[in-house]
């Protein structure tokens, strides 16, 4: 729109300058538009460029093979964590049957059977009753007797010699009288 073509049409100056005024507005408006949308437009042609000469299915791959490696690698953890779980209960369900050794007791148990059983805790309980029974020597019953001496009253009077007090310690143990 042109003043020129305005003043042709026989609008005086004042309404020429209302009208310019608020065409200006609504062109202002849309050329701030415009301008927003030539932004945008050079920032995804220079974002295209960037990713010109990628290999879609290569990065495809690569993904596909990471979320793999980090599904066998939580299966791994998972499995390491059930061993971890297994051990620790084993090891507390064994120490409630005094073993000598748990290393010694463990060839007995059958280890596999025990950690696919869906109630380790009692299966383990029975494992260990079972191999308590069959193999009483690896096992402590009885708890070992402590030999103490007594002691001289207070005017320090010896009751018996050593030589009894041993001997009377020694049928204890023994189980004799």
């Amino acid at each position: 729109m042109k003043t020129e073509d305005l003043q042709a049409k026989g609008l005086t100056q004042e309404q020429i300058d209302y009208v310019m005024a608020e065409y200006g507005k609504d062109i202002n408006g849309i050329k701030q538009e415009r301008d927003t949308y030539k932004t945008q437009l050079s920032t995804a042609q220079a974002t295209l460029k960037s990713f010109e000469g990628v290999n879609i299915s290569e990065l495809q791959g690569k993904i596909q093979t990471l979320t793999t490696d980090l599904a066998n690698k939580d299966a791994e953890y998972q499995k390491q964590l059930a061993e971890r779980d297994f051990n620790d209960l084993l090891k507390t369900t064994a120490e409630g049957f005094k073993p000598r050794d748990i290393k010694a007791v463990m060839p007995f148990l059958d280890v596999e059977k025990l950690k696919g059983s869906k109630n380790q805790e009692s299966d383990i309980k029975a494992a260990l009753e079972a191999v308590k029974k069959d193999k009483g020597y690896l096992f402590q019953d009885v708890g070992i007797p402590r030999v103490v001496a007594p002691t001289p009253g207070p005017g320090g009077e010896k009751t018996d010699d050593t030589r009894t007090q041993a001997n009377n310690a020694l049928r204890s143990i023994l189980g004799r009288e």
